[in-house]
């Protein structure tokens, strides 16, 4: 017989299996209310992690007296004057990078063409079965090559999105800072009295857990970033800033971020030489080493306290059906469901002691 431990594990396999199978059948549905609900989500979630980062200086500012509007307006100020700042310093060189990256777009092309016809002339000497895998990929990197010249409109469409979202950010974060308690105080008021102090105690048990969360993963990306970009410095790989700044940001994504935000700086490194491409991999791997093994613990700690079957199955639902919006926010979301399950879990075993 099983003991109770692996028993326990079974279900979850089979739980999660079972959910999976259930987010594949309903996929179509919940990818049509995504669609209408992404127009708010994205802007809010946008806000809320902002909003979390300010948030420490603004309630510093109102320890020393200072009102709360005029102490998120100062901030404002002082952000705006670090952006520009920055824009002035770093953007110029980032553009430079991303402008000459463009214009050697169809270099690389041309030298994808000719691995292709290559391929394509040696395939005659392979096996049937490896001749008919080459061709299938060779397919499909013609297919998605097409696919990608067709979807400038949608990528136009997301630019203007993204400046419209940049600009409602703004508001929504100033009134979540200005009138965070008062929403929180509503919240607590419209539960039935004799569990109002539950309630709050919840909502700040899930503010904690969030507020530690936001501000450790953007440490730990800023911390990746530059890490990263050290490491493709001494290696002089062209385009380091560009490169470094994709995978800090992709490791917001836990798990697959770091893979992901290290395809594009290994494809571009292929085309240099394939000892390039194995220098970037060797700092891929000793980012990712440092991250998981001193940077992460030491920031995060125990915040998320979360089995990796667990993690996994959150991100494999969350990326079905939100994309990268949804493997960003599928952690955080789990996250505060366990944080309710424990409080509520914790308040029964209170009030039955009590008794």
């Amino acid at each position: 017989m099983f003991s109770h431990r692996y028993f326990r594990v079974l279900i979850s396999v089979l739980v999660t299996l079972v959910c999976l199978y259930l987010v594949g059948l309903l996929r179509g549905f919940f990818s049509d209310i995504w669609a209408v609900l992404q127009v708010l989500v994205i802007p809010f979630v946008g806000a809320l992690v902002v909003a979390y980062i300010l948030r420490p200086v603004v309630e510093l500012l109102v320890k020393r007296k200072v009102p709360r509007s005029v102490a998120i307006l100062l901030i404002y100020f002082s952000f705006a004057l670090f952006f520009v700042v920055v824009v002035m310093n770093l953007i110029p060189l980032l553009s430079r990078q991303v402008t000459e990256l463009i214009n050697r777009a169809p270099v690389f092309v041309h030298q994808a063409d000719k691995w292709i016809d290559n391929l394509t002339a040696q395939k005659q000497y392979l096996p049937d079965s490896l001749r008919q895998g080459v061709e299938g990929a060779i397919n499909q990197v013609e297919t998605s090559i097409t696919k990608q010249t067709g979807q400038i409109l949608q990528m136009i469409t997301s630019t203007v999105n993204a400046i419209f979202i940049a600009f409602v950010i703004p508001f929504l974060v100033f009134y979540m800072l200005k009138d965070a308690r008062a929403l929180g105080r509503v919240v607590v008021h419209l539960a039935p009295k004799h569990y109002q102090d539950d309630v709050k105690r919840v909502l700040i048990g899930i503010d904690e857990m969030l507020g530690r969360y936001v501000r450790g993963q953007l440490l730990i990306m800023l911390i990746v970033g530059i890490l990263t970009y050290a490491g493709l410095l001494v290696i002089r790989m062209p385009y380091a800033i560009t490169l470094a700044s994709f995978m800090g940001i992709a490791d917001l994504i836990p798990y697959i971020g770091s893979f992901i935000g290290a395809v594009p700086a290994v494809i571009l490194a292929l085309f240099i030489s394939p000892q390039m491409a194995i220098k970037v991999l060797i700092v891929n791997i000793i980012v990712q080493q440092l991250e998981g093994n001193l940077v992460s613990p030491q920031i995060m700690g125990r915040t998320m306290d979360m089995h990796p079957m667990l993690i996994v199955a959150a991100l494999l639902v969350a990326g079905n059906l939100g994309g990268v919006l949804g493997l960003i926010v599928a952690i955080p979301i789990v996250a505060v469901v366990k944080v309710v399950i424990r409080q509520v879990k914790e308040i029964r075993e209170e009030r039955l002691h009590i008794e």
